[in-house]
């Protein structure tokens, strides 16, 4: 076994971790049995933060907008006060806060690694203040419980969530011969489906294209999905929680991918869960979905060899997310010494920050919030410490989450941003230097190529500098 394979599947070791008599097993328990979180202070739940979504929108469309609309200048002062009233630039930082710490203090950085995996295969991308309010908890309460059950649970669990709902417009879904749409022709209204939420669910997060859906299938399952929605009111708007309304539902059998989803009367909603029955046993979604797996934490080219194990994993259990990932870490464990992987920077950082036992992130104690004054630049450095970096996992631009691979990540920016923020670490935060004796059990610990690493390491005295340089090597951005 390479002892890369601790930075392969979670985030390296540090001088305080106790060294695994067994690898393989300290990494399958964890994914199995994960502890809880780590984080001593408040984690807000999400209804609490729909609430705060809910107070935010409102007050900003309904009545500063209204009240200060031929004087911006008054408009801005007052949205500004409300920014902080609701904590529209707290909350995101105290998630990734939450996030970090699960990652470097946690008892289980491997199950950690795999939530980070679905959170980005699940993304939902910067949109409506979403990041500010709503997928810090999303990817807590919906997509972390699910880890421990299958795939089918999982996806419908994301399918019908408030964040993913919001995220693809579902709600302004309305079947063209529904309840709705009969009512809104009388009046003179036309009634459309929106695709967005069918064709991710295809494209993105089950079968791929690769499937060959059609035009015709993304239809059908738009059609399925009427009615999904979360309901417009005057006082909370598009905040409130998801419910099925039949009356939207277009009503009658559909068929995607040849299979055909019957029409189920006043049980309508079941439509759906009969379509990501379908979807997530398909041969397509178990193809698609171990091959990304292997690609995020083995090689950016996964043979057949690395892959076809998980596929059988898959098949075995029946889509049991467990049972798959576990068969990854073998896979992964089986490789390490031959392949190689890019890390991505955002766990890039947490890697060096759990090695080098630095002071990250924010304690709990420093993100108490008073509600009164914008939050303090520590309060909201770790939303802008990964904005440095290119790599906030809150808010990647497109639905299809940040990519995986080195030619992606590989630029003289992004290379550049990781060792500015490396400087910046060794330069201010508190408790970085390592003593000479840490420095050297830490490459000892992860790493195999210890006699270059130790001479490139002698061409400066400096502990700081060495550790910037051991942290912003190519030995590091590779696992």
């Amino acid at each position: 076994m390479s002892k890369s394979f601790f930075r392969k599947v979670g985030f390296g070791l540090s001088d305080l971790d106790k060294y695994p008599s067994n690898p393989l097993d300290w990494a399958i328990d964890q994914v199995r049995n994960p502890e809880s979180y780590s984080w001593a202070g408040d984690i807000p739940t999400g209804d609490f933060m729909l609430e705060r979504y809910a107070r935010w929108v409102y007050q900003d469309r309904k009545i500063l907008r209204e009240k200060f609309k031929e004087n911006r200048h008054a408009y801005n002062r007052e949205k500004n006060q409300l920014r902080v009233e609701t904590g529209e630039q707290y909350y995101e930082n105290l998630e990734l806060c939450i996030r970090h710490h699960a990652a470097i203090k946690g008892g289980s950085p491997v199950f950690e690694r795999f939530l980070h995996f679905w959170g980005n295969h699940f993304a939902i991308s910067k949109k409506d203040f979403l990041a500010e309010f709503s997928v810090g908890p999303y990817q807590r309460e919906i997509i972390r419980p699910a880890l421990l059950g299958t795939f089918e649970n999982l996806v419908t669990s994301v399918t019908t969530s408030w964040p993913m709902i919001h995220h693809l417009d579902n709600s302004e879904s309305i079947g063209p011969s529904s309840k709705s749409a009969e009512w809104r022709e009388k009046k003179g209204k036309i009634s459309t489906i929106n695709e967005n939420h069918a064709r991710e669910l295809f494209e993105l997060h089950t079968v791929s294209p690769k499937a060959g859906y059609t035009q015709a299938d993304v239809i059908q399952l738009s059609y399925i999905m009427t009615g999904w929605e979360h309901e417009h009111s005057e006082t909370r708007l598009e905040c409130n929680p998801v419910r099925f309304n039949w009356k939207k539902h277009q009503r009658g059998d559909h068929s995607i991918l040849g299979h055909l989803i019957k029409y189920r009367g006043n049980s309508s909603k079941n439509k759906l869960h009969d379509a990501i029955k379908f979807l997530t046993n398909h041969d397509s979604s178990r193809n698609f979905i171990c091959q990304k797996l292997c690609q995020h934490f083995i090689s950016d080219d996964p043979t057949n060899q690395m892959i076809e194990p998980v596929v059988k994993a898959w098949k075995r259990s029946g889509g049991n997310l467990p049972d798959i990932h576990e068969a990854v870490l073998r896979q992964a464990y089986n490789f390490s010494s031959n392949h190689k992987k890019f890390i991505m920077p955002e766990t890039w950082f947490l890697q060096m920050v759990r090695m080098g036992e630095l002071s990250w992130p924010p304690s709990s104690q420093d993100m108490e919030y008073t509600f009164k004054f914008r939050p303090s630049a520590l309060q909201r450095k770790p939303e802008k410490l990964l904005r440095e970096l290119g790599h906030n996992p809150f808010r990647p631009i497109q639905p299809n989450g940040f990519p995986d691979t080195l030619r992606e990540w590989v630029s003289p920016e992004l290379l550049i941003r990781r060792l500015v923020v490396t400087r910046k670490i060794a330069t201010q935060l508190k408790g970085l230097l390592l003593e000479e004796r840490k420095l050297n059990e830490l490459i000892l610990r992860n790493f195999d190529n210890k006699n270059e690493i130790f001479e490139y390491l002698s061409k400066t005295r400096s502990t700081r500098d060495k550790l910037i340089l051991l942290f912003c090597g190519p030995w590091m951005l590779k696992a």
